[in-house]
């Protein structure tokens, strides 16, 4: 890697900074096998894949949406406010939020060596760097992995949904960000672990994409359009 050609990294939080993508995953796993069980949907039971192919970097109700669209199921919107028990796209949505908050308070959450390596580079090279998440947990994260005082810039799903922003795959959220640093998207490099993710850094027009395979697998990050693929940021520390 030549740092010098660019002058922001934007990260990706759950599975790129922290493996926090194994606590989400837990909780969506734990939201859908009850819910399909009792509606009766035995034939397509919740798979690893699912969260992959369906979940895995988007804003959480959009998650759910496009579970149930995969299983030919529809629920009513609802409201944000709705309580864990309703069954609404949000009702599932803050069901699942509620055990992922829960195994984060009983765990907590250690970050990656290697991508504490590759900040621990960046800050040494005055390298701006910011974290995009869909996730509005994204500063407890943070803040549970010791992580919060390396960024003055976190775009999350309460950001996003405070300024109007799109979703990834929209490149809405990194444009956001990179405009917040001050630096040109063709001079900024994007870090996902999510096809969505990577999606919005090739949309939204990035210098480099770099996609971090913790489950999706390289061949389906490079058709997401990333530039480069490492199994570990640790790569790009040296």
């Amino acid at each position: 890697m030549n740092w010098d050609d660019y002058g922001a990294v934007l990260f990706d939080l759950d599975g790129v900074l922290t493996p926090t993508a194994e606590v989400h995953m837990r909780a969506w796993r734990e939201l859908f096998v009850d819910f399909l069980t009792r509606r009766g949907v035995v034939d397509q039971p919740y798979t690893e894949r699912d969260y992959f192919d369906h979940i895995d970097g988007k804003p959480r109700y959009d998650g759910v949406r496009s579970l149930l669209a995969s299983r030919g199921l529809h629920l009513a919107d609802g409201e944000p406010s709705d309580g864990p028990d309703v069954e609404t796209v949000c009702g599932l949505g803050n069901r699942k939020n509620a055990f992922f908050t829960a195994v984060l308070a009983d765990d907590g959450v250690d970050p990656y060596p290697g991508s504490v390596a590759l900040l621990d580079l960046l800050a040494e090279r005055g390298t701006a760097v910011a974290v995009v998440s869909s996730s509005r947990n994204a500063p407890a994260v943070l803040e549970a992995a010791g992580l919060a005082e390396r960024f003055e810039v976190v775009v999350d799903g309460s950001v996003a949904q405070r300024e109007g922003l799109p979703g990834k795959p929209s490149g809405a959220t990194y444009v956001h960000a990179a405009q917040r640093l001050g630096v040109p998207v063709e001079r900024a490099v994007v870090v996902e672990d999510a096809i969505s993710g990577v999606e919005a850094g090739r949309d939204g027009g990035f210098g480099l994409v770099v996609g971090v395979d913790r489950g999706v697998g390289p061949d389906a990050l490079r058709a997401a359009g990333a530039h480069v693929v490492v199994a570990d940021l640790a790569e790009l520390a040296r």
